[in-house]
């Protein structure tokens, strides 16, 4: 009988609160991420409702240097971050 990667031990009250924590690292892992490359790339004055394409471009490099520190960081530590 498959166990889909479950210890049978764990009850499903314990499942569910380690799925809200995951749920919520994830929300948390996002809100910096956006918040971060949004500081950091977009023009403070709003003259457009659309991004630059510098904007874009830094929003880009952003992102994807956001991802590699948070996987390298879940290596160092042990820990698998969430894919992207």
């Amino acid at each position: 009988m498959a166990n889909n990667g479950v210890q049978p031990e764990m009850g499903k009250e314990q499942i569910m609160f380690m799925a809200e924590k995951e749920m919520e690292y994830r929300v948390e892992l996002f809100n910096k991420l956006t918040q971060t490359c949004f500081r950091k790339c977009a023009e403070k004055s709003y003259k457009e409702s659309e991004l630059n394409m510098a904007e874009n471009s830094c929003i880009d490099r952003c992102v994807s240097k956001y991802w590699q520190v948070t996987n390298l960081v879940g290596q160092l530590l042990g820990t698998n971050p969430p894919s992207m």
